[in-house]
């Protein structure tokens, strides 16, 4: 039952748009009502009318070490004591900004700043500002935020021009964003040879998270960095999702490919609002008070958010990567036996604690694929599985999460579930 949260989201619908403060909250592409948070821990959260839900989306990444990490929650505590915003530069902003950069190959300065959208906004002016051109190419199906240069699809030519795809995004600002396809090389080039010397800089979601979670195919990433230095273009990779996820150092670590600039959030906030932006020497040079590209903002490195992702990034050692990869082989070989016993139209992609089930036989290589999956089905099962207490994102457009509080135990309860859930929709 949720009596309590449908009251507060009539409620919340007089004084928020859609009674959310993000749109996925809303439960539009499931349809229900979305149960209101109190409280989490571990593996677990709690609504207000006190269910308990085994969680997979773990505030959309952050919590890779679960919620309510003990040493997560001190470190706030202990910051937040001692003030909550200085607006001025603190010693903890300078061993955060080492910690990142010894992780990541080729990063050699980052910039705190407070959101995924803001890094990538600050992303791409950095590029433009350096390389002196206007126009970037992104692939559909990536999201780096919600600044109008990312609010893009594609139109009739999709890989020579892109249209908003929300109101209050101008055309002259889609004119500098081109589309690609994602895992399509060939698209890229053809950009770039159309584009040319017109195009700064690429910037991708190395693993696709954000129309289910797609890892790229074999080679994808070391041709597109070939490609951008034929090209003299930067290419930046939008680790905001798999930045400390996927490895200890982001999927540049796991792929083995260097970007020019990196985009940071999620895990280093350890639950709080913190992003980051970095890159190579040559690039971060052109950052204000450096170079000439401004950015800038009060609560950048705000101390409270930058103490809790510290906390978060000392425990994340190679042990934690390897229990995640452990439970995420068990949720993955358990739900492909499911699978194949009753013989369903499923399709699974799996990246260390990063994975989707697809309601479709696949592949899955880009947002088109997607497209084409019974989404009907799948919003039947989400919420066969809300309903025995298992929260799952709520669109088959997003990839789930693992956290190290995910037992073994905890998978088996959820495998149960997920085979009851299945028999129920199909």
């Amino acid at each position: 039952m949720l009596e309590k949260s449908q009251k507060l989201l009539e409620r919340a619908r007089k004084t928020i748009p859609g009674g959310v403060n993000s749109p996925v909250r809303a439960f539009n592409s499931v349809g229900g009502t979305p149960p209101f948070i109190k409280k989490a821990e571990g593996a677990y959260i709690f609504d207000e009318d006190d269910n308990r839900y085994i969680d997979f989306v773990l505030t959309w990444g952050p919590a890779i070490l679960g919620h309510a990490n003990p040493k997560v929650v001190q470190a706030a505590q202990e910051a937040v004591a001692l003030g909550s915003s200085f607006g001025a530069p603190t010693a903890r902003e300078v061993n955060m900004a080492e910690m990142i950069v010894e992780r990541v190959p080729g990063l050699d300065r980052v910039r705190l700043v407070n959101s995924g959208t803001e890094a990538c906004m600050s992303a791409i002016r950095v590029a433009r500002g350096a390389k002196g051109r206007d126009k970037i190419i992104k692939f559909e199906g990536c999201y780096h935020g919600h600044a109008d240069s990312f609010l893009i699809a594609a139109g009739s030519g999709a890989l020579t021009l892109g249209v908003p795809n929300s109101p209050g995004v101008t055309e002259g600002t889609a004119k500098d964003t081109l589309l690609a396809e994602f895992n399509n090389i060939d698209s890229v080039r053809e950009l770039m040879e159309a584009n040319k010397d017109e195009v700064a800089a690429v910037i991708l979601e190395p693993i696709c998270g954000n129309t289910g979670c797609i890892p790229p195919l074999d080679g994808f990433l070391t041709k597109l960095r070939e490609l951008c230095d034929e090209h003299d273009v930067a290419l930046i990779i939008d680790e905001v999702m798999t930045g400390f996820r996927v490895s200890r150092g982001g999927a540049a670590q796991l792929y083995d490919v260097q970007a020019d600039i990196y985009c940071f959030g999620k895990v280093i906030g350890g639950g709080f609002p913190l992003a980051a932006y970095g890159g190579t020497e040559e690039m971060m040079s052109f950052v204000a008070p450096d170079g000439p590209v401004y950015q800038a903002g009060t609560l950048s490195g705000n101390p409270v958010a930058v103490a809790a992702g510290t906390a978060q990034l000392e425990q994340l050692d190679d042990s934690v990567y390897e229990a995640l990869e452990a439970r995420g082989q068990q949720l993955q070989e358990g739900m492909q036996s499911i699978i194949d016993e009753h013989d369903y139209p499923l399709f699974q992609h799996r990246v260390g604690s990063m994975f989707s089930l697809f309601f479709s036989e696949g592949p899955i290589r880009d947002h088109e694929d997607v497209k084409k999956c019974d989404i009907p089905r799948f919003n039947k099962f989400f919420h066969a599985m809300l309903d025995r207490g298992v929260y799952l994102a709520p669109s088959q457009f997003e990839a789930g999460f693992l956290a190290t509080a995910h037992t073994e135990a905890i998978i088996d309860e959820v495998l149960e579930k997920a085979e009851e859930s299945l028999a129920e929709v199909f």
